[in-house]
């Protein structure tokens, strides 16, 4: 076996590592959220108006497992990060180290401050103004499975997206993206959001709509701070020089 192939069986294992660790890490986090998801649940319906229904038992584990899920997802995103920054530290320079290892916290941050913003601010504005379009036409009947996956659909999106700024300002900082490239590409960017949010939101007009906004407001945001993290680029390379 030459020395290009026992290189590429070694990135293979250490990759193989770093996906075992970030698999292990998001069963852990699941199991450790299964403990506590009776106080989560009644948490999260506390201020609920209408009574949940299941329409069998499978309907109850489906609900515990999804929202342990989603917990697990953003108590892994710290970790799959740093994960991912171990593997591919080798192949950067110190100023790239210290570059990336920044953005990490970061991520984390916005993830939780999106899913907050979806759930506080979109969520109840959505369920409030749906449910006032039933004008006492309907009895208002919800399933506990049904109810979730909307809660989930609406909420879990904006923790994605909220991680565009970092991301922008991270792909600024090495220099792969700048703020004059963004703007140039706006109109093209705000068709591929738009579509994105279509795709994430559930299959009505409204949830569209209040994705669509507040997505190109971040892109907005985005290009703000990558012209900030560019010209501190450049500032920095010319007293280098």
């Amino acid at each position: 076996m030459d020395e290009k192939q026992m290189n590429l069986v070694d990135h293979l294992s250490e990759l193989r590592k770093r996906l075992m660790i970030i698999v292990g890490s998001f069963m852990l986090i699941v199991m450790m959220a299964l403990i506590y998801i009776k106080n989560i649940y009644h948490w999260l319906i506390q201020d609920l108006s209408i009574k949940l229904a299941v329409l069998g038992p499978s309907d109850i584990l489906w609900v515990y497992l999804m929202l342990a899920a989603v917990i697990a997802l953003a108590g892994t995103i710290p970790i799959a990060a740093h994960q991912i920054w171990l593997f591919v530290r080798p192949a950067l320079s110190e100023k790239e180290k210290k570059i990336t290892v920044a953005y990490i916290p970061a991520l984390f941050m916005l993830f939780i401050a999106g899913i907050c913003f979806g759930y506080f601010v979109i969520f109840p504005l959505v369920f409030q103004f749906l449910l006032s379009l039933s004008e006492d036409m309907f009895m208002e009947f919800f399933t506990t499975e049904k109810y979730f996956r909307f809660l989930i659909h609406m909420v879990l999106p904006f923790g994605f997206l909220f991680e565009l700024p970092v991301i922008i300002m991270f792909l600024t900082s090495l220099g792969v993206l700048n703020p004059y490239r963004l703007q140039k590409a706006r109109k093209y960017s705000y068709f591929m959001l738009i579509v994105t949010a279509v795709l994430i939101t559930p299959p009505d007009f409204l949830s569209d709509i209040l994705v669509i906004i507040p997505l190109l407001f971040l892109y907005e945001c985005s290009v703000v701070l990558s012209k900030i993290v560019y010209r501190r680029k450049q500032v920095a390379e010319v007293s280098a020089a």
